[in-house]
């Protein structure tokens, strides 16, 4: 016997009601499985259609507009290195609320929150590690950090929902377990869609601004023009630094960082620029003849790392951000690079769910300056086209890579 989907609707319904639950909120049927593009092997990930759990009274189902890809998501389908497969990866993504549980009012900033509006995840925090419990402020320490699509919603997995990352149709949030999302109406989907990868660089502004070195009048560098350096040099110019210099080896990327707002652009590969010593001298030209105030590292590569300190005058600082992954060691001799210009360091990791509603308010500055942050999604690939998309990253054909449901 055949059996409708409405029939089903009414069938999970009653099952739910049954439990003790109520049955969530939604215009119309809810649909009971999910296309993922599961990673099932390094360099191999397949479409698969899984079932879509009963949604409980703080779950939240959503249709899946779109994900940015993210360097950590090539990290994972090139060599697993968290030990996740198979995973359905996708943490930068945005879609539109199509089911909400009978507790789900608002979101994690007290806006409300509906079937219908457009919505954004964020970190998972444990609740009872250290971080959590004594600098709440900062709970991208959370020893036990989750992310939708990357570092697991494990115990929504132990709930039995594997539809918890965004390269998919849809994806469910499982309420209560310390996830975090925001409702935002006010983006447009380019937006929605780098908004994670600004709330990193929004982020490490923040841990700049510590050093109480980033102002109208820093010289800033900002080493490395990929998807990271390329929107920390739009969260630089949207916060009044008027002088950023753009260290990288493209010349394409180069010239899409003066569109962001670069003033100088050093390129490792001009013959002029093509020593270290010739780019410090560069720098020194445009810089009071000593150096930059702040330097942002932004690349994975060690190399360039163990170069940065040199870029910076005595009593400057630099922001390390650049190795969300363990791409290996550099050398760099510590009197020359740190102590003899006591020069101020700081790490930045991801960010806190506190970071999203600012970043909110960053990407509303970028349209109110004219700053094209939107075009630095330059490909966009379907759910079975998810390889050739991670190939095209890794052969950095392009600047921003997504995902776009096309159903």
């Amino acid at each position: 016997m055949d059996i409708t989907a409405s029939q089903i609707e009414s069938i999970v319904r009653s099952v739910i009601s049954s439990m003790g639950g109520t049955a969530p909120r939604a215009h119309g049927p809810i649909p009971t499985t999910a296309h993922v593009a599961m990673l099932t092997d390094t360099k191999k990930i397949e479409v698969k259609e899984l079932p879509i759990p009963p949604l409980g009274d703080d779950d939240i189902l959503i249709k899946v507009e779109g994900a940015g890809i993210c360097g950590t998501d090539v990290h994972e389908w090139k060599s697993d290195p968290f030990g996740l497969i198979p995973v359905v990866l996708g943490h930068e993504g945005t879609g539109e609320v199509v089911a909400v549980g009978k507790n789900v009012k608002v979101d994690t900033a007290g806006k409300p929150l509906k079937v219908g509006d457009k919505i954004v995840t964020s970190v998972i925090s444990c609740g009872e590690c250290y971080a959590c419990r004594m600098v709440p402020g900062r709970t991208n320490l959370c020893d036990n950090q989750g992310v939708f699509g990357l570092i697991g919603d494990k115990r929504g997995e132990a709930e039995g929902n594997r539809v918890n990352g965004w390269f998919a149709d849809y994806m469910v949030i499982k309420g209560g377990l310390g996830a975090t999302y925001f409702q935002v109406n006010e983006l447009d989907l380019k937006q929605r869609m780098i908004l994670e990868l600004a709330c990193v660089c929004v982020h490490a502004l923040e841990r700049g601004q510590k050093t109480g070195l980033l102002n109208f009048g820093s010289k800033v560098l900002v080493q490395g023009c990929g998807p990271v350096g390329l929107v920390m040099i739009t969260v630089l110019r949207a916060a009044g630094i008027n002088h950023i210099i753009a260290v990288d080896g493209n010349e394409d990327r180069l010239k899409v960082a003066q569109k962001m707002g670069a003033k100088t652009t050093i390129c490792f590969r001009r013959p002029d620029e093509d020593t270290l010593d010739k780019r410090v001298a560069k720098v020194k030209a445009v810089a009071n003849g000593v150096g930059v105030d702040f330097a942002y590292q932004c690349t994975g590569a060690p190399v360039a790392a163990a170069d940065i300190y040199s870029y910076i005058r005595r009593g400057g600082g630099m922001c390390e951000m650049g190795f969300f992954v363990n791409n290996g060691e550099y050398q760099v001799n510590p009197h020359f690079a740190m102590c003899n210009k006591e020069i101020d360091i700081v790490g930045s990791w991801d960010y806190s769910a506190e970071d999203y509603p600012k970043t909110v308010a960053f990407l509303k500055q970028c349209r109110e300056m004219n700053i094209p942050i939107e075009d630095l999604i330059t490909h966009s690939f379907p759910l079975d086209k998810m390889n050739e998309a991670m190939e095209t990253n890794v052969a950095q054909a392009g600047i921003k890579i997504c995902y776009i449901n096309e159903n």
